[in-house]
C-alpha cells in the first residue's frame, strides 16, 4: 500500500494559477467563433485552416525563439531583417545545386552564428539588447541590399517551396480513407501518445518527490481537451489536402523547445535569469552564457524563419521580413509573456500567434482594408500588455 500524502490543488486554485494561460485558448476559440457569421462560416473551412498556417508559420516559428528572449528581459529587433539577409543567402545556397535539408541546416547554421553575434555584444559587451539589435536590423537590412543586389533571388526550381507549401500527404502519394487524407491522424495520434505519457511521467514524479499536483480528474479532463482539440485541428486538415509539412516542422521546433524550457537545466536558468538577475547570479548561474545561448536560439530559428518565409514566397525578396519583428513580439505579450521578464511559455505564444492570425485571417475574409487592420492589431496588442501589467498588479509580481 502506497502512504505518500498526495497534495492536490483544487479548481479554483488551479484557475487563479493558470488564468494567463487558460484566457488565451477561450479568446482564440471565441474569436473563431465571432468571425463565423461574419464570414459566412468560411473561417472553420479546413482549407482555410490550411492557408493559416501556410502564410504564419514563420512568426509562430520566430515567437519560439523571442519567448526565451522576453523572459530574460531581453529584445530582438533584428529578427525580421536577418530572415531577409538569411532567406536570400538560402536562395543562392540552393541555386548551386544543394538539396534542401542541407539549404535548411545551413541557413539554420547561418542564423546561430548571427545569433551569437549579437549575442556576445549583448551578454558579455554589457550592452543594451535594444540597441544591439537595433543596429542588427540595419545592418542585416543592408546587407539584404548588397547580396541580392535589391532584385529578387528565384528558385531554381519548385522544390523549395514544397518546405512551406508543400503537403506531406500529396508528396507520399497516401491514398484518401473515405474523406480523410490519413497522415494529418497519424502524426497527431503519435504526437498524443507521447505527450499523454511525457505527462503522466511527470505527474508520477511530482507525486513521488511531494510535489502539489492537480486531482486526477482533472488531470484526465486536461489531457482529453487537448486531445480534442490535437484531433479536431487534424480533421481539418485530413479534409482538405492532408498533413501541411510546415506544421511538421512546427510541430517538432514546439516540442524541442517547450522540453527545453519545462524539462531542463537551461531552461530554469532562463527563468532564473529573467525572473531575478541578481539573485540568479549569486546562486551561481553564468547569465552572461544563458543569454548568449538564449540569442544563438533565436538566430538559428530565425533562419528558420527565412526558408520557411522564403519558401512561401518563392524568392527570396530584398523587402522580406518587413515588420516581422513586430507580429513576432505582439505574439509574444498576447500569448502571456511578461513585459517584466521570467513569465512566459512555448505553448502560450503560439496560441497569442494563433490568436493574431485568426484575427488578420478573419479581417481578410471580411475584405477590411489594410489600414482597418493595423488599428484592430494596435487595440488588441495594448489590450494584451494592459492585462498583462493588471494581473501582475493583482498578484501582488508588480
Amino acid at each position: 500500500m502506497n502512504n505518500k500524502l498526495i497534495h492536490t490543488t483544487d479548481v479554483r486554485t488551479l484557475i487563479k494559477n493558470n488564468i494567463r494561460n487558460y484566457s488565451m485558448f477561450i479568446v482564440l476559440v471565441l474569436i473563431m467563433i465571432i468571425f463565423a457569421p461574419l464570414t459566412g462560416g468560411v473561417n472553420f473551412y479546413p482549407r482555410n485552416f490550411i492557408n493559416i498556417f501556410f502564410q504564419n508559420s514563420y512568426v509562430l516559428i520566430l515567437a519560439i525563439g523571442m519567448v526565451m528572449v522576453i523572459i530574460t528581459r531581453n529584445i530582438d529587433l533584428s529578427v525580421g531583417s536577418v530572415c531577409a539577409f538569411v532567406g536570400a543567402l538560402s536562395a543562392m545556397i540552393y541555386n548551386t545545386g544543394a538539396p534542401m535539408p542541407v539549404t535548411v541546416l545551413l541557413s539554420i547554421l547561418i542564423g546561430v552564428a548571427i545569433g551569437a553575434y549579437q549575442g556576445a555584444w549583448i551578454a558579455y559587451g554589457k550592452m543594451p539588447a535594444f540597441i544591439v539589435t537595433l543596429s542588427g536590423m540595419l545592418l542585416f537590412r543592408g546587407l539584404t541590399y548588397i547580396v541580392t543586389r535589391v532584385t529578387p533571388v528565384s528558385l531554381r526550381d519548385n522544390d523549395y517551396s514544397l518546405f512551406s507549401t508543400g503537403i506531406l500527404d500529396e508528396i507520399m502519394q497516401t491514398s484518401k480513407i473515405g474523406p480523410y487524407f490519413p497522415m494529418a491522424f497519424v502524426f497527431a495520434i503519435l504526437l498524443l501518445i507521447t505527450y499523454c505519457m511525457i505527462e503522466i511521467l511527470s505527474r508520477r514524479k511530482k507525486i513521488n518527490n511531494g510535489f502539489e499536483v492537480i486531482p486526477q480528474s482533472l488531470f484526465i479532463a486536461k489531457l482529453a481537451i487537448i486531445s480534442i482539440l490535437v484531433l479536431g485541428l487534424a480533421d481539418r486538415f485530413a479534409r482538405s489536402r492532408g498533413l501541411p509539412i510546415v506544421v511538421l516542422v512546427l510541430g517538432v521546433t514546439i516540442f524541442i523547445f517547450h522540453f527545453i524550457l519545462n524539462k531542463t537545466v537551461l531552461g530554469r536558468y532562463i527563468y532564473a535569469v529573467g525572473g531575478n538577475p541578481r539573485s540568479a547570479k549569486l546562486s551561481g548561474i553564468n547569465s552572461e552564457f544563458v543569454t548568449f545561448i538564449v540569442f544563438c536560439f533565436m538566430g538559428g530559428l530565425s533562419g528558420l524563419a527565412a526558408v520557411v518565409s522564403t519558401g512561401y514566397m518563392n524568392s527570396a525578396l530584398p523587402q522580406a521580413g518587413n515588420l516581422f519583428e513586430l507580429d513576432t513580439i505582439a505574439a509574444c505579450y498576447i500569448g502571456g509573456v511578461s513585459a517584466g521578464g521570467g513569465i512566459g511559455s512555448v505553448i502560450g505564444v503560439i496560441v497569442g500567434g494563433l490568436v493574431m492570425a485568426a484575427i488578420n485571417n478573419g479581417m481578410i475574409l471580411m475584405n477590411m482594408s489594410p489600414h482597418s487592420q493595423y488599428v484592430v492589431k494596435a487595440l488588441v496588442l495594448i489590450l494584451a500588455v494592459f492585462y498583462d501589467v493588471y494581473t501582475r498588479r493583482k498578484a501582488g509580481l508588480g
